[in-house]
């Protein structure tokens, strides 16, 4: 099996590349069966000075599901090691591949791009700023930037509602017991709410992400 890469030309920027010196860059990563243009519609909502770049998940969901995945789904909220990694090194690639380093960089991701949000900031916790976790979970395992981050402690939003029944409740748990320990975490429980992002969530994460820059 060949290593994951990101398409270049797939990603969605709100800026042109000349409008990106010294500016802070906000990843953006869908969930599973998804694509770039999901997110990339919340762009609206977030704040004006992140330059935002949605990338596209280097795996074809396999079929009937249309779309896009970071890694294989074999076991829900408990994601074979290789493939989360794989999909985290691919990411830090393109980053690494930028003719523009940004200023700082934050991201945030909604269910499987959330968890790959997390595994981001394990991988390399001196590259992020903060990370937004919506509706995703922190995946299994141990890595050695978790003894970084539970020294720093990053700030990182996690945002899920109570009616969610895509995430199961052991991967709840064991973020619920991860985060305090190595995060400045800003969680919030959104009554009702299912696998989904709310209008309420929305300025909360805006609010968020104001508080970083």
């Amino acid at each position: 099996m060949t290593n994951p890469t990101i398409d270049r030309d797939a990603v969605l920027w709100s800026a042109a590349e000349e409008d990106h010196d010294d500016r802070s860059l906000l990843l953006v990563l869908h969930g599973y069966g998804s694509n770039e243009a999901d997110l990339f519609s919340l762009a609206p909502y977030l704040p004006l000075e992140p330059v935002i770049a949605s990338l596209r998940a280097p795996l074809d969901a396999p079929w009937p599901v249309e779309g896009f995945s970071w890694y294989p789904i074999d076991a829900p909220g408990k994601p074979d090691e290789a493939g989360v990694d794989g999909a985290a090194q691919a990411v830090l690639a393109w980053l690494d591949a930028l003719p523009n380093q940004p200023a700082t960089i934050g991201v945030l991701g909604f269910s499987q791009g959330g968890a790959m949000a997390m595994q981001l900031i394990r991988h390399a916790p001196e590259r992020f700023a903060y990370a937004v976790n919506l509706s995703g979970y922190v995946s299994p395992g141990v890595l050695e930037g978790d003894a970084v981050l539970a020294e720093r402690r990053p700030p990182v939003f996690w945002g899920r509602g109570t009616h969610d029944q895509v995430i199961p409740a052991s991967a709840v748990a064991r973020t619920v017991e991860w985060l305090p320990e190595h995060s400045t975490l800003a969680g919030r429980i959104y009554e009702g709410l299912d696998h989904s992002i709310s209008q309420q969530e929305l300025a909360d994460i805006r609010a968020f992400i104001e508080r970083q820059l």
